[in-house]
């Protein structure tokens, strides 16, 4: 947990920073993806795993998978974030870029491969893995009465949101998405977890097409408010962390940042802020 006092000063608030960018494959998807690597039975590992993602969740099972000594495959688009690409690669994955509906090519080379399926965000011990964030930053930082989450298809607000409002359900769960994938907005709206056509975001951590069925529950019961943010804001919002911080963080975990620069949440009180990785595009950014 990091504090900033200039940050402080510009959104007259409290907030308290949670570095996952510092963790291993540079993102908070380790947490999930180790924890369902480790809960494989002997035969579902012998068959070896496979997943879908637009980047941190293929380094993640790659990394946890090679400790494990399980093969791995992730599905990625053709147009992913080649460090990301390069990342799965070097943890040892084998990676099948595609183009067109990543979540079809996934079930296909899945079952035509035979392999373990790990969905990258609608997966109960995925979401647990994650909720040790959660138990981390209460036990961290007791006193706070907000938190602010990032949000893609639902996997870290879920398993943040079980995990806080299980030690104090005072707390505020408020998550942060793009206007250009939204789909988590749009399901709470319909009441049901929906897909997007299309769903892109120069934080492309956060453009998931689904939102995924376990994930909707929770965030359904658990989750106080979700807002969303533009485009523009990501970037000025990541611009001005990276300045401010020093901290290499990409779009999707400036998405709090983002939500404060638009004034689309109102804070009181110690907040934190979680910046869920660091695993950008550069050229993208500046």
């Amino acid at each position: 947990m990091l504090t900033s006092s200039a940050l402080n000063t510009l959104f007259g608030a409290e907030l308290e920073l949670k570095a996952e960018l510092f963790q291993k494959t540079g993102s908070f998807k380790v947490r999930g993806l180790l924890y369902k690597t480790l809960r494989l039975t002997a035969e579902e590992r012998d068959r070896g795993v496979i997943t879908v993602s637009a980047g941190n969740a293929a380094g993640a099972l790659a990394w946890a998978a090679r400790d494990a000594g399980v093969p791995a495959t992730v599905v990625m688009a053709k147009t992913a974030v080649p460090a990301k690409v390069a990342a799965a690669r070097s943890y040892g994955a084998q990676v099948e870029l595609v183009e067109g509906d990543l979540i079809a090519a996934y079930e296909a080379i899945r079952d035509d491969r035979k392999l373990t399926g790990v969905h990258p965000f609608d997966d109960l011990d995925v979401i647990t893995g994650h909720g040790t964030l959660g138990l981390e930053l209460i036990e961290e930082r007791p006193d706070v009465g907000t938190v602010l989450v990032p949000v893609g298809g639902g996997g870290l607000i879920s398993g943040v949101a079980l995990a806080v409002k299980l030690l104090n359900p005072g707390i505020r769960v408020i998550g942060i998405e793009p206007e250009t994938a939204d789909v988590v907005s749009r399901s709470l709206e319909a009441g049901a977890p929906q897909k997007l056509p299309t769903a892109k975001s120069i934080a492309d951590g956060l453009a998931a097409p689904v939102c995924g069925t376990h994930n909707f529950g929770i965030i359904q019961q658990y989750v106080d408010q979700v807002v969303r943010v533009s485009e523009n804001a990501l970037l000025d919002a990541t611009r001005l962390v990276m300045s401010r911080t020093k901290l290499a963080l990409e779009p999707a975990a400036a998405a709090p940042f983002a939500a404060l620069l638009e004034g689309k949440i109102q804070l009181t009180g110690p907040t934190a802020a979680i910046i869920s990785g660091g695993n950008l595009d550069v050229a993208k950014v500046f």
